[in-house]
């Protein structure tokens, strides 16, 4: 009896060492503005541009990793550091030849051991035009130690804001949690959403905001929690009659495109959407009318399960004020389909309609 009290003791202290490694941030706290430059503030004209990408830890796509398939037993367990020097230096060659504002990023690893134990972002802005001046990240996934077989060690992922207009704050919203046990709970991915806010040269402030929402919880109740926490951020935001761009990884698809995917792909998902909770309320990219009209135009996936042979889902929008006009709009894919699992999504927006007046009541949207 004794020998079996002091196994569990030596156990429970275990379980508790690794879980004080975990990551446990607040509902809401701050996180720091990197400026290294000066930069010009934002002005109303002419029309700024913004692009998310979900870079998948820079791993390009050589690979299937042990999450990439249904039965989470997928070959591979990290990149090569080829792959990733590789891979960040095509990220940057597309960063620099869109040119935007604004570009939010999902999945940059930064510490873990998958990849080097490297900041991914340091290593991308070393390749980037000084211009881009101001930068801000969050964690989502951060700890010391996992204690997965495919893990065994350090993890470190990250939501960033590149700027080439001054950031004057940032935050960290945490979104629900998924209702596993308490080692995959406290160790495992914190989804969340990161908030920049640009100063306006004629007064007020322009929202940027990155999230990357739930993408393994199709028998909870969690992905919807993060689009009702989401939803209600923005109608804050409409509320204070702020301007606002909500960017990155939402994992749900558009209507009737669950229908279209092979049964073993519908395991990720459900076959209503909880993206109409959000488009149904605020103007997105792609909107469902785009993707009704040519639905693989706004293909912004390509799974790495080998079973899956060409991009076949949209999971990756925009959604953005009703006090912004939409002026174009794109996912590029052309050249993009080796880089990561996922495509960037591009879009310009006008502000020279926005003045101090009263935003447009609950339901309304600015379609264009």
């Amino acid at each position: 009896m004794i020998a079996i009290g002091a196994i569990f003791f030596v156990f429970a202290l275990i379980l508790l060492g690794v879980l004080a490694l975990g990551y446990y941030p607040k509902a809401e706290q701050d996180e720091p503005v990197t400026q290294l430059i000066d930069a010009p503030l934002l002005s109303r004209q002419p029309a700024f541009k913004v692009l998310s990408y979900n870079v998948q830890f820079m791993a390009g796509k050589d690979y299937t990793f042990w999450f990439d398939v249904p039965e989470a037993n997928g070959p591979d367990s990290q990149p090569s550091a080829e792959a990733v020097q590789k891979t960040i230096a095509d990220v940057a060659n597309i960063i620099i030849d869109e040119d935007a504002d604004f570009v939010f990023l999902q999945e940059v690893d930064d510490g873990a051991k998958r990849t080097g134990k490297k900041d991914q972002l340091n290593a991308l802005l070393a390749l980037l035009p000084a211009t881009y001046a101001y930068h801000t990240s969050a964690f989502y996934w951060k700890s010391g130690f996992v204690p997965h077989p495919r893990i065994l060690g350090r993890t470190g992922m990250k939501l960033s804001i590149l700027s080439k207009h001054p950031i004057t704050s940032a935050k960290r919203h945490q979104l629900a949690l998924t209702p596993d046990n308490v080692l995959v709970k406290h160790l495992g991915i914190k989804r969340a959403v990161l908030e920049a806010r640009v100063p306006l040269q004629e007064g007020s402030e322009l929202v940027l905001l990155n999230t990357h929402l739930e993408a393994f919880s199709k028998n909870s109740d969690t992905l919807q929690k993060q689009v009702d926490h989401v939803r209600s951020m923005l109608q804050t935001l409409n509320d204070q009659n702020l301007p606002w761009v909500i960017g990155g990884d939402f994992n749900l698809l558009p209507p009737n495109q669950y229908q279209t995917l092979p049964p073993r792909e519908q395991f990720y998902y459900r076959p209503t959407s909880e993206l109409e909770d959000l488009t149904r309320q605020f103007s997105s990219v792609p909107s469902i009318e785009d993707v009704e009209k040519d639905p693989a135009n706004w293909y912004s996936f390509y799974s790495n399960d080998p079973d899956v042979t060409q991009p076949d889902r949209t999971l990756d929008y925009l959604f953005y004020s009703p006090l912004l006009t939409c002026q174009s709009k794109t996912v590029r894919q052309h050249d993009t389909i080796n880089i990561s699992d996922h495509f960037p999504i591009i879009a310009s927006f006008g502000l020279e309609a926005y003045t101090d007046q009263p935003t447009l009541e609950l339901g309304e949207k600015n379609v264009s």
